[in-house]
């Protein structure tokens, strides 16, 4: 019994006939009449010899995304951060086929996953969204979606960081009962206003005896500002008689250069024994660089030169985070005021 195949092609060359699945399919490598047994096994042999077309899915935005100038001009850590969460992303949604996103309850699913991640951790949760909106957006811009459905979804963890602040007393605790191997982390922060990232891989190349010199690794396609920082005599002392064991400053107690995950490890230890307040971070000492500065007199611009921050960004953390609870400068502020009205009074 021969088998009829609707979609079969026929091509007559040089005296020859040659058939394939269809038009454009493989060829059926065969001189067994079409439709024959013998013609069948060479034609299923053929279709097996091509994928099948399949529904694109959800991965396929992930690996776009991943080959785009979004993602390959972040940082390396930043890079590493966004992988995990797309390992997340990818595990959950990466065979949801992309009709499904059109669909009136994909956001409504998004969001009770971002639920369900919020259980552990609210930063988490809302990382995890971050990402895969805007593996949505960059996806929907490239033309391979209509919608996003994680377009403004809101933040479900608010930071406030208005009380955290390290005081003179945490600095003076920190450095009676933390390890002296993290004392000069902690004045580098406090001094020069970086960031923990920043510090761990400065090298001693960047000290002269009398600057920091260095380009922040963070900012707009992994280019941060260049500061050349005046080192204050405190810091300066402290530099001075650290042992130079490796080419960066800041070491272990082995005289390794530090790991990020190593440090953060070791710092949350040091802070318990020392006893600082649960909440207060190194990257609080950054704000608190800001916060000393402004106390001390200076102007924002002059307090940006040295922390790196924009002018704007310097006034944001004065005004929303810092200042508006430091007694330091109220104080200051009515003293100020009293000497005004005498001096306005005397003139009477």
């Amino acid at each position: 019994m021969l088998i009829k195949l609707k979609r079969l092609h026929r091509v007559e060359s040089k005296g020859r006939v040659y058939y394939y699945a269809w038009r454009g399919g493989p060829r059926i490598k065969t001189d067994a009449a079409p439709g024959s047994p013998a013609f069948m096994q060479a034609y299923n042999e053929a279709v097996a010899t091509v994928r099948a077309p399949t529904t694109d899915k959800v991965v396929s935005l992930i690996k776009l995304y991943k080959g785009t100038t979004e993602f390959t001009s972040l940082s390396a850590r930043t890079q590493a951060d966004y992988l995990k969460q797309i390992k997340k992303i990818e595990a959950k949604f990466g065979k949801l086929p992309l009709v499904a996103l059109e669909s009136p309850k994909a956001r409504g699913a998004f969001k009770e996953w971002r639920d369900i991640l919020a259980k552990k951790s609210l930063r988490q949760a809302d990382y995890a969204w971050t990402v895969l909106q805007r593996i949505f957006s960059v996806a929907k811009d490239r033309g391979k979606i209509t919608v996003n459905p994680c377009e403004r979804g809101g933040r479900l963890y608010e930071a406030d960081r208005s009380e955290n602040l390290w005081t003179e007393n945490h600095i003076k605790q920190f450095l009676e009962k933390a390890p002296e191997h993290l004392h000069l982390p902690l004045m580098l922060a406090v001094w020069t206003g970086q960031r923990q990232g920043d510090l761990l891989v400065l090298p001693w190349s960047a000290y002269d005896g009398q600057f920091i010199r260095l380009r922040q690794r963070k900012g707009k396609k992994g280019k941060g500002r260049r500061v050349k920082i005046p080192v204050g005599a405190p810091l300066k002392v402290m530099l001075d008689r650290t042992p130079r064991v490796a080419t960066v400053i800041l070491t272990t107690t082995n005289e390794t250069a530090w790991t990020e995950d190593g440090f953060r490890s070791s710092w949350s230890k040091a802070c318990e024994k020392a006893g600082i307040p649960d909440g207060l971070t190194f990257h609080d000492l950054r704000g608190t660089a800001v916060t000393r500065l402004a106390e001390a007199g200076c102007e924002v611009p002059e307090i940006a030169t040295i922390t790196g921050h924009s002018l704007a960004d310097v006034e944001a953390i004065l005004d929303a985070h810092y200042l508006g609870r430091t007694t330091k400068l109220a104080v200051s502020a009515v003293a100020k005021l009293e000497r005004a009205a005498r001096a306005d009074g005397d003139s009477k």
